[in-house]
C-alpha cells in the first residue's frame, strides 16, 4: 500500500512573508488569529479552527527568491456561517482593508468575500449557502 495514501488532512501551512512585521499586524490584530506558538521574530503560528497558519521569514528554512511583487501565488479561503460573511466584510472595513471582490452568492452554493493580505495574498471568507 501507497503510504501517501495514510494523509488525511493538512495540519499547518506557511506563508513565506516580505513582511514579517506588516503581515503579523494584519493576522493579529485585523484577523483576531489567536498565536499558538511563536520562534522568535522569524516563525509565529495561528490557530485557525483546527488548522495552524504560520508566518516566516525567508532564509530560516529556505531562502529562495520572492514571487515577483503583484504576481499571485497563494489564495487562503476561511469558512464562517452564511450571516458572517456580510460581518466580516464589514469588520475589515473598518480595518481599512481593501475588498477585492464584495460579499457575493456564487452559482456554486458559496457567499464570498475577497481581500488581500499586506503580502497581496488572496483570501476569501465565505459559506455554504
Amino acid at each position: 500500500m501507497n503510504a501517501l495514501k495514510k494523509i488525511r488532512n493538512i495540519d499547518y501551512t506557511i506563508i513565506f512573508a516580505r513582511d514579517m512585521r506588516r503581515m503579523r499586524r494584519f493576522y493579529e490584530g485585523v484577523m483576531n488569529f489567536p498565536v499558538h506558538s511563536s520562534l522568535g521574530e522569524g516563525w509565529i503560528a495561528y490557530q485557525v479552527g483546527s488548522c495552524l497558519l504560520a508566518l516566516t521569514e525567508r532564509g530560516v528554512m529556505f531562502d529562495d527568491a520572492p514571487p515577483p511583487q503583484g504576481a499571485l501565488s497563494l489564495q487562503l479561503a476561511f469558512r464562517v456561517a452564511p450571516a458572517e460573511v456580510d460581518e466580516c466584510a464589514q469588520a475589515l472595513r473598518e480595518h481599512g482593508v481593501a475588498i477585492e471582490k464584495e460579499p457575493t452568492d456564487q452559482p456554486w452554493g458559496h457567499r464570498t468575500l475577497f481581500f488581500r493580505d499586506p503580502d497581496g495574498n488572496v483570501l476569501e471568507i465565505y459559506a455554504d449557502i
